[in-house]
């Protein structure tokens, strides 16, 4: 067990960290006041370091790495703001995913080439009004007719939701009640019958695309079907890999937030010397640096060992259900040593604070997230029906 990044590694943390520095700081706060999406020209930027599609396969433009080179790059850009990191999160660990593992060879040769070249990106559509931790409840229904998926419903909370160019949408195929009827389909935006709902006014992850998905008797192709029905599992397993980068967004955030109060503790003066004299602070540091450290070791437990597959479920979500909470935490209590300051939209850590709490909303709240927990660890499920 090596915990040590070996020279390429490290090389690739470096790259993006002084990309990160220098490009991103400083627009992330202006972007993030005006809720202004990424302009795509920093897509192409991203591309060109080889980070979008960091770890899909060289066949299909991906730079051939494992899952924690990606985890790498996306915790360096989430240092400074989640939406500088997104479009390196949905290239790699999001629902494009589920296409390079579960897709067709021409599924893979058509949607894959494009998102490591920047020209395109591919969004989730999962929760709906109706469910949302009762993901198997989902009413949206897809059936076929001749030679297309005729679709009807609505997804809502859709990250990238009128941004992005296709989306992975879980359907109900068939009549079946709970998981067995569900499969995912891939549906282009300016599809017929597609079409998007308001942008979301969040708290945080402001000029992150957020709205519904709206089908009305939509006509997908049928080649555009990538999990059949019955083969629910496979859409969750490889969700829990965009689990690992949930929990990496938070990483990234937490760090941020340390390395602001740092600094903050060793030039703010009080009582004629600087604020880490006083113990208060040093316990808050610490506590900060326990909780980013442990995190940190979870998720790159969790990602080393799904290599270039997906990772075992239970260390995905132990990742990700440590890695919300620490967020919170640790954001409150970098909050908490710029004292009043901290308060103020003139320092990052309130649009930390606000962006690491979404996270454990996104992906699985919390509470499920332990639900999930227990039923691996007492090798039985829960049904909250009963």
């Amino acid at each position: 067990m090596d915990f040590q990044l070996n020279e390429e590694q490290k090389m690739l943390k470096k790259m993006v960290h002084d990309l990160a520095e220098k490009e991103f700081r400083p627009k992330a706060a202006e972007w993030e006041a005006k809720g202004e999406h990424m302009p795509r020209k920093y897509l192409t930027m991203l591309a060109d370091l080889g980070l979008l599609g960091l770890c899909l396969p060289t066949k299909y433009g991906g730079q051939g790495k494992t899952a924690f080179e990606a985890i790498l790059a996306i915790e360096e850009l989430a240092r400074i703001s989640s939406l500088c990191a997104a479009p390196v999160f949905e290239s790699n660990v999001g629902p494009v995913k589920v296409v390079e593992q579960f897709g067709t060879e021409e599924q893979k040769q058509k949607y894959l080439p494009p998102v490591c070249r920047g020209e395109s990106l591919i969004s989730i559509g999962m929760t709906e009004p109706e469910a949302g931790s009762a993901l198997t409840d989902l009413a949206t229904r897809a059936v076929l007719d001749g030679d297309h998926y005729v679709v009807n419903g609505q997804k809502r909370f859709c990250t990238g939701g009128g941004e992005s160019d296709a989306y992975m949408v879980y359907v109900r195929l068939s009549e079946q009640k709970g998981a067995k009827g569900i499969g995912g389909l891939l549906i282009e935006k300016g599809t017929p019958g597609f079409s998007f709902g308001k942008q979301e006014q969040l708290m945080g992850l402001r000029g992150i695309p957020s709205c519904d998905l709206i089908f009305d008797n939509c006509r997908v192709p049928k080649e555009n079907l990538v999990v059949r029905e019955g083969e629910f599992r496979k859409l969750m397993t490889a969700f829990d890999l965009e689990r690992c980068g949930n929990a990496t967004m938070c990483l990234g955030i937490a760090q941020g937030a340390f390395e602001e109060a740092r600094a903050y503790a060793l030039q703010r003066k009080q009582w004629g010397k600087e604020i880490c004299e006083f113990q208060a602070i040093q316990f808050m540091l610490a506590d900060i640096a326990l909780r980013v450290e442990a995190a940190r070791l979870l998720i790159y437990r969790a990602t080393t060992n799904a290599a270039t597959g997906l990772p075992v479920p239970l260390e995905a979500n132990l990742a990700k259900c440590f890695a919300n909470q620490m967020v919170r935490e640790v954001t409150g209590m970098a909050l908490q040593i710029h004292g009043g300051y901290g308060y103020s939209k003139d320092y990052p850590v309130e649009r930390m604070m606000r962006d690491g709490w979404g996270w454990g909303l996104a992906g699985g709240t919390i509470e499920i997230q332990k639900i999930t927990l227990a039923s691996f660890l007492l090798g039985r499920r829960f049904d909250q029906r009963r």
